[in-house]
């Protein structure tokens, strides 16, 4: 169920945020409805804590009628406003950057110094 909560959270499927107005909620949904009736790919995922998820019209439809319901949403911002941030997966360093010195803070200093790659 946790997971559920989580991943199936109406506000992630909207991407607005748990302080986002009804009129900013039945818009956003609109929105989503419109580009994914497009076959826009941005439309296509929407991103939660556990990774990106698709997003269809079902679920975007989901989505706006349980914020609708005044205690569905309230649990639906408790998911949203405590469960891990969303985050971007972090980029690889870049083949000539020494993984060491780049931990310290110093990218590329070997390279500088003359030490390689």
């Amino acid at each position: 169920m946790t997971a559920e909560m989580i991943i199936g959270n109406p506000f992630f499927v909207l991407a607005c945020s748990p302080d986002a107005t009804r009129l900013e909620l039945e818009r956003q949904a609109q929105l989503w409805l419109g580009m994914l009736e497009l076959g826009l790919a941005a439309a296509q995922q929407y991103a939660t804590p556990l990774g990106p998820r698709p997003r269809t019209a079902d679920a975007v439809r989901g989505a706006v009628a349980a914020l609708r319901d005044p205690q569905r949403r309230m649990a639906a911002e408790l998911w949203a406003r405590h469960a891990t941030p969303i985050t971007e997966t972090p980029a690889a360093p870049a083949p000539t950057e020494d993984p060491v010195a780049s931990r310290r803070g110093l990218p590329g200093a070997r390279a500088r110094l003359g030490w390689g790659g």
